[in-house]
C-alpha cells in the first residue's frame, strides 16, 4: 500500500483527544492514587493540573508530561505533527520550554513502515520546533495505530502557569479557535485542512507571549479533549470563581458552528457533558454551547489574565472568551 493510498483513520474506531476517557471517570480513579509526600514534587495528583512538576533546585524544575492517541487525520505528516504539537502542549501550558521528547507508539505488524517513518519523523520535527529533541522511545504492536510522546521540559519553581489562579474582573483569552472535532467530522477538505494546519501549531509563541506578561497572567490551561466548557470549569473549580464564556464571541474552525448548528455532536461531546453535571449554567444556544463540549486535538490555551493584557493579546489574535467573577465555582455559558 503506498502512503496516497493511505488513510490513516480507517485503521481505528477513534482518534485524537475525542479518544480519552471520561473526565469524570478518570477523575474518580485518580483519586484513588497515593498522595505524594515529597516536598520537591510541586504539582502531582493532589490536585493534578496540565502536568507534573519536580523541583530539583532553586532556579530549574522539570516538568513531565505524556500524551498520545489513535489517527484522527489520514495522512500520516499530519498525525504525527499533530501528535507531537499536541504532547508539547502541557509544557507550554505550565510556562515551562521543551527539552526532550520519548516517542509512545503502537501500529499493527502489517502496517506499511514507510508510513510508521513518515510519523515520526514529522513529530520530531515539531518536537525541533518546540525546542527540544525526540531522544528515543518504545514502540509494541496493537491491532490500532497509537502514537504520541512523553515530553520533559523545564520551568523556573517562581513562574509556573496553573489552572488555579483566576481572580474576579480578569478576562478569559483563548490563542485558536474552537471545533477541531466537529470540523474533522463534517468538514470539507478544505475546511478540514485549515483545522489541520491549527492543530500542528505549537502552543509555544503563545505560551512565551504569557510568560512575558508577568503577573499580568492568573490562570492558564490548554484546551483539549474536554473541550472549552471542561477546562474552563477545571479553571473555576481551581480558583473558586464563576467562569462565564460568551458563546456568541466564539470564535470556531470553518464548518464547525455550522455542523453544531445543524445538530451534529462528536462522541466525547456527551462524556464531556457529563463532566460539567451540577456545575454548570448554561443558557446559550445549542450550537454554540455543543462548540464548547467539542473534544479538542492540539488546542489553544485559556488564559485569565487582567483586562489590560487581554487588549494587548486581543491585537496578537486571540480572542475574548468570556470574565471571571465571583462566586461559587461554577461554568456559566450565555
Amino acid at each position: 500500500m503506498s502512503l496516497i493510498d493511505l488513510k490513516l483513520t480507517e485503521w481505528t474506531s477513534c482518534g485524537g483527544c475525542a479518544a480519552k476517557w471520561g473526565a469524570a471517570l478518570l477523575k474518580d480513579l485518580v483519586a484513588d492514587f497515593p498522595v505524594s509526600t515529597d516536598p520537591s514534587l510541586l504539582i502531582g495528583l493532589a490536585p493534578f493540573d496540565d502536568a507534573a512538576i519536580y523541583q530539583v533546585s532553586d532556579d530549574i524544575a522539570i516538568v513531565s508530561t505524556t500524551d498520545f492517541f489513535p489517527p484522527l487525520v489520514d495522512d500520516p505528516a499530519d498525525f504525527g505533527a499533530i501528535a507531537a504539537a499536541n504532547a508539547c502542549s502541557d509544557v507550554f501550558a505550565m510556562g515551562g520550554r521543551v527539552v526532550m521528547a520519548i516517542n509512545v507508539a503502537a501500529f499493527p505488524e502489517h502496517f506499511p513502515r514507510e508510513a510508521i517513518a513518515t510519523i515520526f519523523e514529522a513529530g520530531a520535527k515539531v518536537v525541533a520546533e518546540a525546542g527540544g529533541a525526540v531522544a528515543g522511545g518504545h514502540t509494541i504492536r496493537n491491532p490500532e495505530p497509537i502514537y504520541g510522546l512523553a515530553v520533559q521540559g523545564v520551568v523556573h519553581p517562581d513562574r509556573i502557569f496553573r489552572k488555579g489562579g483566576a481572580q474576579p474582573g480578569d478576562v478569559l483569552v483563548m490563542s485558536k479557535p474552537l471545533g477541531t472535532g466537529l470540523t474533522l467530522a463534517t468538514g470539507t477538505p478544505e475546511q478540514k485542512a485549515v483545522a489541520i494546519a491549527g492543530m500542528r501549531t505549537l502552543n509555544r509563541a503563545a505560551s512565551e507571549t504569557l510568560q512575558a506578561m508577568g503577573d499580568a497572567v492568573h490562570a492558564v490551561t490548554d484546551v483539549t479533549g474536554y473541550g472549552l466548557a471542561g477546562h474552563g470549569w477545571e479553571m473555576a473549580e481551581r480558583s473558586d470563581v464563576r467562569a462565564v464564556i460568551d458563546t456568541g464571541a466564539i470564535v470556531a474552525y470553518p464548518g464547525a458552528l455550522e455542523a453544531a448548528n445543524a445538530g451534529a455532536r462528536t462522541g466525547g461531546d456527551p462524556r464531556n457533558r457529563d463532566y460539567l453535571a451540577g456545575h454548570l449554567d448554561s443558557t446559550a444556544p445549542a450550537g454554540p454551547e455543543a462548540l464548547c463540549f467539542d473534544p479538542q486535538t492540539s488546542g489553544g490555551l485559556l488564559a485569565a489574565v487582567t483586562p489590560d493584557a487581554a487588549a494587548e493579546l486581543a491585537a496578537q489574535g486571540w480572542w475574548r472568551a468570556g470574565v471571571v467573577e465571583a462566586g461559587a465555582a461554577q461554568l456559566v455559558l450565555r
